[in-house]
């Protein structure tokens, strides 16, 4: 069955950096495109990321361009999130979502758990 299981956030002060990461299985890891997609307290789904299948196509937000980079390493089945210069305004819940970048939800046919980030001092 297919699985997406989130790692890596936590609490970091305004500035600080995290990487999250995805580990993916039950699919064709390297077949298909991957996004980032997190949701803020109180507000909808927005979309952050999208890397191309054998990661040479890169699509970012706006709110988070130049400071987030996504990443995959297809040998590992693992999807990357590195995030720098964090802003209260990213405190979110972070999904890895399988799809490409800013479609519908129902493009994403699978997510996983999610995993919290707060930016805070």
């Amino acid at each position: 069955q297919v699985q997406l299981v989130e790692s890596g956030g936590g609490l970091v002060q305004p500035g600080g950096s995290l990487r999250l990461s995805c580990a993916a299985s039950g699919f064709t890891f390297s077949s298909y495109a991957m996004s980032w997609v997190r949701q803020a307290p109180g507000k909808g789904l927005e979309w952050v990321s999208a890397l191309d299948g054998d990661g040479g196509t890169t699509t970012y937000a706006d709110s988070v361009k130049g400071r987030f980079t996504i990443s995959r390493d297809n040998a590992k089945n693992t999807l990357y999130l590195q995030m720098n210069s964090l802003k209260p305004e990213d405190t979110a819940v972070y999904y890895c979502a399988k799809g490409p970048y800013h479609s519908p939800w129902a493009t994403y046919d699978y997510w996983g758990q999610g995993t919290q980030v707060t930016v805070s001092s």
